[in-house]
């Protein structure tokens, strides 16, 4: 009996024993998963047949506003704008698609797109981008 207690005894204290480098490499997955990661393009669900008539004006409060249509055959979708994305003078937008919840397909299954960048009274040029292709270069008409 004293010889199996002796035994579990030697058997935990080894157990706590190990390799410091297994810390380590857990501590070094951790800190990969916080590494900031290269965003991806986002996918494109439009040909570039299927985008047209793409506008940017500045609003009344001097932000930009961005319009334009995408058609859509499966009406179970719609068209929507994703949320700009604003450095500096230039923004970009991207077309992209969502649940339709209308209950109602567009006349002709072409969506009316619209969205009005916030704070983006220093904008001048507004880059319509679907993928890694770009469907429009728009620039911002200013008042002077």
């Amino acid at each position: 009996m004293r010889e199996s207690i002796i035994l579990i005894a030697a058997a935990a204290s080894l157990a706590g024993c190990g390799n410091s480098t297994h810390n380590s490499s857990g501590s070094n997955a951790a800190q990969n998963i916080a590494a900031p990661q290269q965003s991806k393009t986002a996918y494109c669900f439009f040909k570039p047949s299927e985008t047209k008539d793409w506008s940017a004006k500045a609003g009344k409060d001097g932000n930009v506003v961005v319009t334009g249509k995408a058609y859509r055959e499966d009406s179970r979708y719609k068209a929507v704008l994703s949320p700009a994305v604003v450095s500096g003078t230039s923004a970009e937008v991207a077309p992209t698609i969502t649940t339709n919840d209308t209950g109602f397909a567009a006349p002709g299954n072409w969506w009316d797109v619209s969205e009005t960048i916030p704070g983006s009274g220093a904008v001048e040029t507004v880059t319509v981008k679907c993928g890694d292709d770009t469907l429009a270069s728009l620039s911002v008409p200013r008042k002077k």
